[in-house]
């Protein structure tokens, strides 16, 4: 593609975006989806329109790992890394569709016609192994459909010509209660709301107008508000800090000349093991949009985001299709509903492939156009959010039940649960058991109960919240799902008694170096030390001392780290070592400290290659010294 083309395609992006700096991830995507990559006219063309430093440019493209400033593939295929997906066998199928097409994994190909890599989890954890084929999710690989894809892109069929059936995600929903089990047509649930207060209270604008505009002071936004308040409604991200508490900061928080307020659906569902977002947007959407609604009605917000994390790609022109179908009947843009002053409307923010985005702050940072690098707080998003205005970011799960608290009631909704967990649960369901899918229970529920329903046995450990939350062992399966117990932001991964903890374990500490932002050291360097520890015990060189060094850098991790990424990266391994002690035991081969490198089995090859095999060319990493 020649230059002149690629200024074009850069200009009509840019147009699109309303030359607005702050959408530079989402100007560098769509610079990529037309070019293949982000060539380096492109990048002279932004920076000339946009005014933007070549570096800054730079610097965006290279934090997100779904874009690319080297050429990749024309077909790139990225094969989801989760710790399910290789209990399913995608390590033996990524090795399959490499010697069948005759390409090293990380690299492309000669001719430029493909690459194959990794990615971290990609949602699909209930009906892989998954893989991303050019952003298109492909779902339940086997040996046989990687030679169908395999032979597609030999032939270069274009993906719009592959199998139906190759791109179907199904949502299994297995258990259903009051939040998926609840009929509501668009805009039901503002109706109610809207009924449920005088007709003096409609009025919704920012705070001061409807404060001023009410005698009773209790209107349409403060009604919505303490609907919320009664229901005990708390954040579904994991957290659990109270929804309404946050809603009436944000609400509270003054505004300067010029600003808003903002509503964010944090839908960057990069938990490894979760994939209730997916089902929510995929089949809820506009009960998502609802609860995003009715918050901005509760705290005057004219401008909302949905920020879909990058690997969910393929549900953006449903959920574009949504949003205007809402725009046409009138549940959003200017009046909704009739109310005066009840102006609202929501855009789609795509992520590009980084964890670390899930983190709020992080995601507002990648909103602006930067890299998401979390924030120092205080201040919080609350009084100093997107573009230093008073923000709200919920999980895409709390908008839903915003939604039914809206059509319901929050004396109704309250009346599930337990006493500090109202409401219901979705849990995302996978590893080891017969009907992995989505289970939604009232909070209380116990890990046992989950077990059974859903089909697991011979059942040895339960890794909850994904592996930045609590791996339990079977002693543990009465405990309760709550935020009196167990809080989770709703993965649920099951490992038998087939299954090696330590290579579980292992697993969650190579995603946490691969996500880990890199921006402070604890983090960065904890991670890799890590990572490399616990390669070490796999290869074989592992001693006491070893499992000393892993204690002393988990507390490094969970004092020193900027944001929870870094805390809980030690998680996994603490959590295993204390419950699963003989799955580390059995790799203490040494009494004492040995080195993780073998020079003399990294020889070893060389000494092949050569026909040399000298005697006093060997060395005892036992005693440091030459044999």
């Amino acid at each position: 593609m020649h230059g002149e083309a690629i200024a074009g395609i850069v200009d009509r992006v840019i147009a699109r975006y309303r030359r607005d700096s702050t959408c530079m991830v989402q100007i560098l995507r769509e610079v990529q989806e037309a070019c293949d990559w982000i060539p380096p006219e492109a990048i002279d063309r932004i920076q000339a329109v946009l005014g933007v430093a070549r570096a800054e440019i730079e610097s965006v493209a290279g934090f997100y790992s779904f874009l690319y400033l080297q050429p990749r593939g024309r077909y790139r295929i990225l094969f989801s890394d989760n710790i399910t997906d290789r209990m399913q066998g995608s390590e033996a199928l990524l090795e399959q569709l490499c010697r069948s097409l005759w390409v090293e994994p990380g690299k492309v190909s000669e001719d430029g016609l493909l690459s194959i890599d990794r990615t971290s989890c990609t949602g699909m954890c209930d009906q892989g192994p998954g893989m991303l084929v050019n952003n298109r999710a492909i779902t339940r690989l086997t040996a046989v459909r990687i030679e169908q894809i395999a032979e597609l892109v030999r032939n270069q069929r274009p993906l719009n010509e592959w199998p139906a059936e190759f791109f179907d995600v199904a949502d299994h929903i297995r258990r259903a209660d009051i939040l998926l089990d609840q009929p509501m047509q668009p805009g039901d649930a503002l109706r109610a709301a809207r009924e449920r207060v005088p007709s003096d209270g409609l009025i919704a604008s920012n705070m001061r107008s409807w404060r001023e505009g009410l005698p009773s002071g209790i209107g349409g936004p403060a009604a919505m508000l303490d609907e919320i308040k009664r229901a005990n409604l708390r954040g579904r991200g994991g957290a659990g800090f109270m929804t309404g508490l946050k809603w009436e900061a944000c609400r509270n928080a003054p505004l300067k000349a010029g600003q808003q307020r903002i509503i964010v659906c944090n839908a960057d569902e990069g938990e490894p093991g979760t994939f209730k977002d997916r089902v929510l947007l995929g089949s809820y959407a506009d009960q998502v949009f609802e609860g995003m609604t009715a918050a901005a009605y509760a705290i005057g917000a004219q401008r909302g985001f949905l920020y879909l994390r990058g690997e969910y790609r393929y549900l953006l022109d449903a959920l574009n299709a949504t949003l205007n179908a809402r725009r046409k009947a009138n549940l959003l843009g200017r009046d909704i509903l009739g109310i005066p002053g009840a102006d609202f409307d929501i855009d789609i923010h795509l992520g590009a492939g980084a964890y670390v985005c899930g983190e709020e702050s992080a995601l507002i940072e990648s909103l602006e156009g930067k890299r998401g690098t979390p924030r120092n707080r205080p201040p919080f998003p609350v009084t100093n959010g997107y573009l230093d205005q008073p923000t709200i970011v919920n999980n895409v799960e709390t908008f839903a039940a915003v939604a039914l608290i809206a059509l319901k009631g929050g004396d109704w909704y309250a009346a599930f649960g337990t006493r500090h967990s109202a409401g219901t649960k979705l849990l995302s369901v996978s590893g080891d058991c017969a009907r992995p899918g989505i289970y939604e229970y009232p909070y209380g529920v116990t890990v046992r109960q989950v077990l059974e329903d859903c089909g697991a046995s011979d059942t040895q450990a339960v890794q909850i919240s994904g592996p930045s939350g609590i791996c339990l062992s079977e002693a543990e399966f009465d405990r309760a799902i709550g935020f009196e117990d167990i809080p989770t932001a709703g993965a649920f991964t099951v490992f038998d008694r087939s299954r090696d903890m330590f290579e579980v374990a292992r697993a969650y500490v190579h995603f946490f170096q691969h996500e880990s932002c890199g921006f402070c050291t604890p983090c960065r360097v904890g991670t890799s030390l890590l990572k490399k520890l616990m390669d070490k015990l796999h290869d074989g060189h592992g001693s006491p001392y070893d499992l000393g060094e892993i204690e002393k850098l988990d507390k490094l991790l969970q004092s020193m780290s900027h944001c929870g990424l870094g805390h809980t990266a030690g998680n996994p391994v603490i959590d295993t070592i204390a419950r699963f002690r003989p799955a580390y035991e059995k790799r203490m081969v040494h009494d004492q400290f040995v080195p993780a490198f073998d020079l003399d089995r990294a020889l070893s090859t060389a000494r092949q290659m050569t026909g040399r095999d000298d005697s006093q060319a060997h060395l005892d990493v036992e005693q440091g010294r030459s044999a």
